[in-house]
């Protein structure tokens, strides 16, 4: 299913809560860390505590509550890889 071209934003408050938007799907999530796929790339959040607050899938929304300790992105290569997949071949 495409996803329409979703505008990418991304705010934290005072480390306790995240909302992301732009995200096509939720990859994994545990309460240390989320693994999100957005139009800009995967993003990892990491931190403790986690918890999906809300996912709208229709919007591409995702609001998170926690300790907020990292938020990283992992571009993609020309095949869909990310560079750190292409490294651990």
């Amino acid at each position: 299913m495409e996803t329409p071209n979703l505008s990418h934003v991304v705010k934290i408050v005072e480390r306790k809560s995240i909302i992301i938007s732009g995200i096509k799907r939720v990859i994994d999530f545990d309460e240390k860390e989320f693994n999100l796929e957005s139009n800009m790339g995967n993003i990892i959040v990491k931190g403790s505590n986690l918890e999906m607050i809300k996912l709208d899938t229709i919007d591409g929304n995702v609001s998170i509550k926690g300790t907020i300790d990292s938020i990283n992105y992992m571009e993609k290569g020309k095949n869909g890889d990310s560079i750190m997949n292409k490294l651990f071949k």
